[in-house]
């Protein structure tokens, strides 16, 4: 997949991920135990008595597989560097065996102020589950690489 610079975005360019994220019930308890170590993320019997009425992935843990999905869905010259994170909502809960996938769309570029060498790419990214509920919507700002400045 070819590599994008600050160049090859603009204001309405969408990117879907390939295929999707398969979250278990494994993998939710492992991150909740490590990270997040509430009793609806680490057993589904305390996750029934919850208010999400069973065994949930960490909203962090859904953060974390979208940014693989991102990386892998939109190849930055050098890598995908964070600029930050203007909003980001969980909306439906992530449950084992839910294929999750990404759709983004950039909402704005412009050069950076402090750095001539990058592009600030703003983007939405929409979440959803094999059922497409949206589970996850967030914005957030990347740098990307200005090929001009190489």
């Amino acid at each position: 997949m070819k590599e994008l610079y600050f160049e090859d975005f603009y204001v309405g360019q969408k990117f879907a991920s390939v295929g999707g994220a398969k979250v278990t019930a494994e993998e939710i308890k492992e991150f909740g135990n490590k990270y997040d170590p509430q009793p609806f993320h680490l057993d589904e019997a305390a996750g029934e008595g919850s208010f999400f009425k069973g065994l949930a992935a960490s909203g962090w843990l859904t953060a974390a597989i979208v940014m693989r999905l991102r990386v892998q869905t939109v190849p930055v010259a050098g890598g995908m560097i964070g600029a930050g994170v203007e909003e980001i909502r969980w909306t439906t809960p992530v449950r084992p065996n839910d294929v999750i996938r990404s759709e983004i769309e950039v909402l704005g570029v412009r050069r950076s102020q402090n750095r001539k060498e990058y592009g600030v790419v703003r983007t939405q990214t929409l979440v959803y589950n094999q059922r497409n509920e949206l589970v996850m919507r967030s914005v957030v700002n990347f740098l990307a690489p200005v090929k001009s400045e190489i």
